[in-house]
C-alpha cells in the first residue's frame, strides 16, 4: 500500500505557518468565528499544556488581522462575510519562566517592547500596566478601530513561583497592574481574549475583571482545543492505517490503542470525547505509540502536592469535586483536585446535576502510567535512589509471570522487589503498600484497578490480564487465609462471574516486619486452592 508522507506540526503552532506549509490543520474555524463574534467581548479559556491554546490564539490573530487568504477551504468562509482588519497586540507569556520580580519586569519589557515595535510605538512609561494601557489608546487613535487583545498562558508568571509563596505575591500583584487595562479600557477594545491552564479566580488577579465570560466549561466550546474521537474518525483514517503497519496491527485494534492512550478527556458535561492533540499526531509523525505529551514536561509542584496531600493515585482514579472548589485560590488549596483537573492529570468522567458534584478520573493510559513512572521517580528521589535502574529489572519479570498466567511467580517477583525498596522510601503502612503494589502494576501497563466498591464493600485490586481476572484481597499483618475469606463472605467474585476466561482469587498478607508480601498467599481458581 503506498506510503502517505503528511506533515503533523508537532511543536509548530503558528497558523500562518501551518496553513502556508501544507500541514495537518483540524478545522476549528466555525468554533472560532462564533468566540470572535459572540455576545462577550472579553472571554478567558482554560486548558492543559500542549493542547492546542497557542495554536487558536495565531488562529484568532489571523482572522483579526483580516488574512482571507489563509482560510480559504475552511468553514469561517461560510460565516464571515467583511474580512475587516484590527490592530492586534499579541502577548504571548509561555516563555516567561522568571523566579524573582526582577526576571519577571525584564522578561516583561522584552514582550512589551516587542509589540510596540510592531504598532509603530515607543515605550513612554515603566509600568507594565501603564505601557499595555498606551499602546492600546494610541493604536485606537492610530487606526480609528478598536483594539484587539490576545494573552496566551496569563498564568505562566504566577505557575513558575507556585513553590515561593513570598515572590507569588509579588508577581501577582505586577501582574495585577499589567491586566487592569484590559477592563478600564473595555470602550478601546473590540475582542479581548486570554488563555492559561489554571482559571483565573485561582490566582486572585482578575477580582475587577468581572467582564471576562469563562468559556472553560461551557459545551458549546467543549472541542474548541484537542481532537474529538469523530475528527480522528472521520479525517485521519489513512493515517491510522500507516500507523497499523508500522504497528503490525489492524485497523480497528490501532484506533482501540490510540483511544486507551490518549483519548479520555472531557472539560464540560456534556462533551465529546477528546483526544491530547500533542500526542496523538506525535504518534503519527513518529509512527509510534509514546507518552510524548507527559515527556515534554512534568510540573515537580504536583508530584509534591500528591505526596504533601496524601493523595493516591487509586484515589484519582474516581474522585469527587464540586463546581465551586475549582475556583479556590491555588496558593491556599486544601485538596489537589482542581490543579490537577486543570493541568489535564485528571478529566470529568461524570456529573451529577442535583449535587452539581463532578466525579473525576484519570484519562488515559499516557497520565496514569506517566504519573506511576514520575511517582516512582519521585519517591526514589527523596532517597537518592532510582527505582528504574536495572538493579530494579526484576519488576520485568512480575509482566513476564502473568503473561503465561502465573500469578504465583508474579507475586514471587513482587515480593523480592518489594523487598529491594529502602527501608524508608515511602509511608511503611498498609496505604503505602497497596500504593506501591497499584504504581508497579499501572507502570508495566497490567490493568488493575484498586478499592473497586461492590454492593457488600471494596475490593483491594482487581487485575486483569491476557483474559484471566483476578480478584485481589490484602491484610496488613493478618493472613492469606484471612483474606481469602474476606472475598468469599462478600462476594467479591459476583460481579466478575459473567466474564470469560479465568477467575482467580487472590489472598496476600503484607507485613510490616519485612516491608513485602509474606511467603504463604493463598491462590484459588475453580475448586483448588493453591498455598505458597
Amino acid at each position: 500500500m503506498q506510503q502517505i508522507n503528511h506533515k503533523y506540526p508537532v511543536g509548530i503552532q503558528r497558523f500562518d505557518t501551518i496553513r502556508a506549509e501544507g500541514y495537518r490543520y483540524v478545522d476549528k474555524t466555525d468554533l472560532v468565528w462564533r468566540l470572535a463574534n459572540g455576545n462577550s467581548k472579553s472571554v478567558f479559556l482554560s486548558r492543559p499544556r500542549r493542547f492546542g491554546k497557542t495554536l487558536l490564539v495565531s488562529t484568532l490573530e489571523a482572522y483579526f488581522q483580516g488574512r482571507k487568504e489563509l482560510f480559504e477551504g475552511l468553514a469561517i468562509e461560510g460565516l464571515e462575510r467583511s474580512w475587516e482588519s484590527f490592530s492586534v497586540i499579541h502577548i504571548d507569556l509561555s516563555s516567561i519562566k522568571a523566579r524573582s520580580v526582577q526576571e519577571l519586569e525584564e522578561q516583561l519589557d522584552a514582550v512589551l517592547r516587542d509589540q510596540e515595535a510592531l504598532l509603530g510605538q515607543e515605550a513612554t512609561y515603566r509600568l507594565p500596566g501603564s505601557r499595555l494601557s498606551a499602546m492600546i489608546t494610541r493604536a485606537h487613535e492610530q487606526t480609528g478601530k478598536e483594539v484587539v487583545v490576545l494573552v496566551d498562558e496569563y498564568d505562566a508568571p504566577m505557575l513558575a513561583v507556585m513553590d515561593d509563596e513570598a515572590t507569588l505575591k509579588e508577581v501577582r500583584e505586577i501582574m495585577r497592574g499589567f491586566y487592569a487595562p484590559l477592563k478600564s479600557l473595555e470602550r478601546h477594545l473590540r475582542f479581548v481574549f486570554l488563555t492559561g491552564i489554571t482559571k483565573f479566580s485561582q490566582l486572585s488577579i482578575f477580582s475587577e475583571l468581572n467582564n471576562l465570560k469563562n468559556i472553560s466549561m461551557n459545551p458549546a466550546f467543549a472541542s474548541l482545543c484537542g481532537i474529538t474521537e469523530e475528527e480522528l474518525s472521520d479525517q485521519f483514517g489513512e493515517d491510522i492505517c500507516q500507523l497499523g503497519r508500522a504497528l503490525d496491527m489492524g485497523y480497528d485494534e490501532t484506533f482501540a490503542a490510540l483511544k486507551r492512550r490518549y483519548d479520555g478527556y472531557h472539560f464540560c458535561e456534556p462533551s465529546p470525547d477528546i483526544y491530547n492533540p500533542f500526542s496523538l499526531l506525535s504518534a503519527f509523525d513518529d509512527q509510534a505509540l509514546q507518552s510524548s505529551w507527559f515527556a515534554s514536561g512534568t510540573p515537580t509542584y504536583l508530584l509534591r502536592t500528591l505526596q504533601g496531600a496524601h493523595v493516591t493515585l487509586p484515589e484519582l482514579e474516581s474522585c469527587r469535586a464540586r463546581a465551586s472548589e475549582f475556583d479556590a485560590p491555588t496558593e491556599r488549596l486544601v485538596s489537589p483536585i482542581p490543579l490537577l483537573y486543570q493541568s489535564g492529570y485528571l478529566t470529568i468522567k461524570a456529573y451529577d446535576a442535583r449535587s452539581c458534584a463532578y466525579t473525576l478520573g484519570i484519562p488515559n493510559d499516557e497520565v496514569r502510567i506517566g504519573l506511576c513512572e514520575n511517582l516512582l521517580l519521585y519517591l526514589g528521589e527523596q532517597e537518592g535512589v532510582n527505582m528504574l535502574s536495572p538493579q530494579y529489572g526484576l519488576v520485568d519479570a512480575i509482566v513476564g509471570r502473568l503473561d503465561k498466567g502465573d500469578m504465583d511467580g508474579a507475586l514471587r517477583a513482587m515480593r523480592s522487589f518489594l523487598a529491594s525498596i529502602p527501608y524508608d522510601l515511602g509511608s511503611r503502612d498498609e496505604k503505602g503498600f497497596q500504593l506501591k503494589f497499584y504504581l508497579i502494576f499501572r507502570l508495566l501497563g497490567i490493568q488493575i484497578d484498586s478499592e473497586v466498591k461492590t454492593e457488600t464493600g471494596r475490593v483491594d485490586a482487581v487485575v486483569q490480564h491476557r483474559g484471566s481476572t483476578y480478584v485481589m484481597e490484602f491484610k496488613y499483618d493478618g493472613s492469606a487465609g484471612e483474606a481469602l475469606r474476606q472475598i468469599d463472605e462478600r462476594g467479591y467474585l459476583i460481579p466478575y462471574e459473567a466474564l470469560d476466561g479465568r477467575l482467580v482469587k487472590v489472598g496476600v498478607n503484607f507485613s510490616s516486619k519485612e516491608q513485602t508480601i509474606e511467603e504463604g498467599w493463598i491462590i484459588q481458581e475453580a475448586a483448588s486452592v493453591t498455598p505458597r
